[in-house]
């Protein structure tokens, strides 16, 4: 695919069939990853993959819990109670895999570097015919203090971006995008 089709064809995912990702195409995201471009080229990343629909939806229920028991914390995620509530509901869409981007403290721009990373892991996943989607509600357990040593995770590092990872169940229309918005233009 050429590199503008990419860009085109890429979408968000919120649908997959559940069929696992191989070792073999997650370590070649994870090293396409680490060809963004980085501040003063410190390369401020870390990653962790987690594999498995089950695994992915016990994630899932943690983040949901965590989310209703903390929601004073969270006032714009509110209008989600109903959503968070409903046992239904899979953050994770039925993924067969996640990897998630950490910013290692230090760096002149650590959470941009760890974004254009992120970036990277889902165009070379459209490219591979796979589908991605940037889960934000997994963000806060992922950051949370238990869960970082429950996965050997250093305290200082942030979590930036978990990407969840898989084959699409079906077609994912594109969606409407605005005009670039031009704040000015000097000559």
């Amino acid at each position: 695919m050429e590199f503008l089709e990419l860009l085109q064809a890429r979408r968000t995912v919120r649908k997959y069939d559940g069929t696992p990702v191989p070792r073999a195409v997650l370590e070649a995201l994870l090293a396409t990853a680490v060809q963004a471009p980085t501040g003063m080229n410190l390369q401020p990343w870390a990653f962790g993959v987690i594999e498995g629909v089950e695994a992915l939806k016990a994630l899932s229920d943690r983040a949901k819990a965590f989310l209703l028991e903390n929601l004073d914390n969270f006032p714009l995620f509110e209008r989600y109670r109903g959503m968070l509530a409903n046992p239904d509901v899979n953050l994770c869409y039925n993924a067969s895999a996640c990897i998630v981007v950490y910013a290692k403290p230090g760096g002149a721009t650590p959470e941009a570097d760890c974004t254009m990373a992120a970036y990277n892991i889902m165009l070379a996943a459209a490219n591979q015919g796979l589908g991605s989607c940037w889960v934000g509600f997994l963000t806060f357990t992922l950051d949370d203090a238990a869960t970082k040593a429950a996965f050997g995770v250093p305290a200082d590092f942030r979590v930036v971006a978990p990407l969840v990872i898989g084959t699409p169940a079906g077609e994912v229309s594109p969606v409407a995008k605005d005009a670039p918005e031009i704040l000015f233009w000097q000559k």
